[in-house]
């Protein structure tokens, strides 16, 4: 309730334009083509102040839809105006950036006001864009995120014109159809991969697969085929099956030539339809399979993982279906063993560094690690020294322990350089199970470790991140010895302050805490496990950095602070930490 009130305290907060975008030196503002205008033209008028600069991707992404949104409004008669306030660093990007823009500017040489009006409005991160009403008072301070879902449609941009926004969203999703999700008012159809434009009317009474997906993503590449091939068998069976591509490409060539080879149809290249469904759909991940029901509603947000590892068994898609799915999951890893993970028809065996065969049976056992890698990838590479000095160490100890090695690399040749440098066995180059061994492991990411025990049953799948806390101490990663390095690591810290000042940082009380990785901000080396931290401006000493009783020792030094002018990107916003 507090910060609901102090949210509304400061929307209700009223300026005076003229006072907060001029300066002493300057009473107008900029066009892009270089006119000057008076801040007098402002009179009565609503104002969006954006927050922006062009080195900033959120920024760029977001800029167009801005402009589509101000274009559409100032079609439409609206009293309206933006005023661009940059964060570039030099006036050549601000005037490259800015010459895109149809609104109004801060001169980039009034570093002062634009400085100024960032404090004023507690900018920490960018895109950000704030709306005034005709009197100064602030409307909406996230209008980012409100111009991102309702464009145009926000204005005037007040919380009444949000409110009765969101109920029509909500009435939408309630009464959610097909026609609802892939109508627009400017189109009423779907293309084939030959160009057909084919009703969306078609469509409807069956079960419809939207396939948001980015041609030139890893994930999709890899997910499509196995699409395609359900999507074929499905058909051949006569399933009321539809699948239709809901694009996020941003070139158009790379569009078409993943759609021709696509059997479904697809929303239009750059279609209004297609950023606001990811919206809708709450889009976290690639590839997405959400699937629609028959009756138009919403049946699964995400069937791509079902779709991988089922195949057509996932169909039709239902809850019933997937808790029968659910049983028959446990039931296979209740009987799962090491040959029923690693033997396909003829291929009962793996592969030492010679190219010799060794059968899979020689295994039956042992502890052994599934070791989802490739030598491309650069933190594979990082991670190989490690599990290698890992292997070692087991080995001396226990010589019931194997890993086997299993590549995603591209060709035969960076198989064999990457493979020469390890001491265990693997997968032939190409070899169909890793297909269905990733699939199983949902090995979305590499790389990763998975530990099958010797009863073939499986003991982990996060394995990797165990031995970088833990090197080979971790083995063989089961329950009871995780518990018992709990237990060490809390003896370890027993008699350590929980909280303590120190010269180093004397800001803010350093609190003892659990801590994956970090780098220590006294001596710089990595650590992990224990740490003594400031979590509000991210600083870390190890244990013995921070006990030892040399203190005082550069908490002067400039290097040691982190300057407040960085910024940081996240993928969906800049900010300042």
């Amino acid at each position: 309730m507090v910060e609901d009130e102090s949210a509304e305290a400061e929307l209700s907060v009223t300026f005076d334009l003229h006072s907060i975008l001029t300066s002493s030196a300057r009473d107008f503002l900029v066009c892009s083509n270089g006119d000057l205008v008076s801040i007098d033209t402002l009179k009565g008028r609503k104002v969006g102040l954006y927050f922006s600069a062009s080195w900033c991707g959120p920024c760029r992404r977001f800029t167009p839809t801005l402009i589509e949104a101000y274009n559409e409004l100032t079609a439409r008669g609206k009293d309206f105006q933006i005023i661009f306030v940059s964060s570039d660093e030099d006036e050549e990007s601000f005037d490259k950036y800015f010459s895109k823009m149809p609104w109004l500017a801060i001169p980039f040489s009034d570093s002062d006001a634009r400085d100024k009006l960032e404090e004023m409005f507690g900018v920490e991160g960018i895109p950000q864009f704030v709306v005034l009403d005709e009197n100064g008072k602030v409307l909406i301070d996230d209008g980012v995120e409100i111009v991102r879902d309702y464009e145009a449609d926000a204005y005037p941009f007040t919380p009444e014109r949000i409110n009765e926004l969101k109920e029509q969203e909500a009435t939408t999703r309630k009464e959610q159809t097909l026609k609802s999700i892939l109508v627009s008012p400017s189109r009423d159809y779907v293309l084939s991969a030959d160009g057909k434009k084919v009703p969306v009317a078609q469509l409807e009474g069956k079960t419809v697969g939207l396939y948001f997906s980015l041609t030139s993503y890893r994930s999709c590449i890899d997910f499509t085929p196995v699409l395609i091939e359900v999507y074929e068998k499905l058909k051949a069976k006569g399933e009321n099956f539809e699948t239709v591509l809901i694009p996020l490409d941003e070139d158009e060539e790379s569009f078409k030539r993943g759609f021709r080879h696509m059997p479904w149809y697809s929303l239009p290249f750059k279609d209004k339809s297609c950023i606001k469904l990811a919206r809708y759909f709450d889009l976290s991940d690639l590839p997405t399979l959400v699937i629609i029901g028959p009756d138009g509603k919403t049946l699964h947000p995400n069937a791509a993982d079902a779709v991988d590892y089922h195949g057509v068994e996932a169909f039709p898609f239902t809850p019933e279906r997937f808790e029968e799915l659910a049983q028959i999951e446990k039931a296979r890893q209740d009987a799962q063993t090491l040959e029923s993970l690693l033997v396909s028809d003829d291929r009962d065996y793996l592969i030492d560094k010679s190219g010799s065969k060794v059968p899979v049976s020689q295994l039956v056992g042992k502890y052994v690690l599934l070791y989802f890698s490739a030598n491309w990838c650069p933190p594979c590479r990082a991670f190989l020294p490690r599990l290698i000095e890992f292997y070692h160490d087991v080995k001396a100890k226990d010589d019931d322990f194997e890993v086997v090695f299993i590549s995603s690399d591209n060709d035969q040749t960076s198989f064999e350089e990457f493979f020469e440098g390890m001491p265990w066995l693997a997968l032939p180059f190409g070899d169909l199970r890793k297909a269905h061994l990733a699939r199983l492991f949902k090995v979305f990411g590499i790389p990763k470790l998975v530990v099958i025990g010797p009863s073939g049953k499986t003991i982990s799948t996060e394995a990797r991140e165990l031995i970088m806390l833990h090197g080979a101490k971790a083995y063989p990663f089961t329950e009871e010895r995780l518990k018992e390095i709990e237990a060490e690591l809390e003896e370890m810290a027993k008699d350590w302050p929980k909280k303590m000042a120190h010269a180093l940082h004397d800001e803010h009380e350093l609190v003892l805490t659990r801590r994956t990785i970090y780098t220590c901000d006294g001596c710089e080396e990595d650590g992990h496990i224990w740490s003594f931290n400031c979590e509000e401006c991210d600083f870390d000493l190890h244990p013995n950095c921070a006990l030892e009783e040399k203190k005082g020792t550069g908490s002067d030094d400039p290097e040691s602070k982190r300057t407040s002018e960085e910024w940081i990107c996240d993928g969906n916003v800049c900010f300042r930490p």
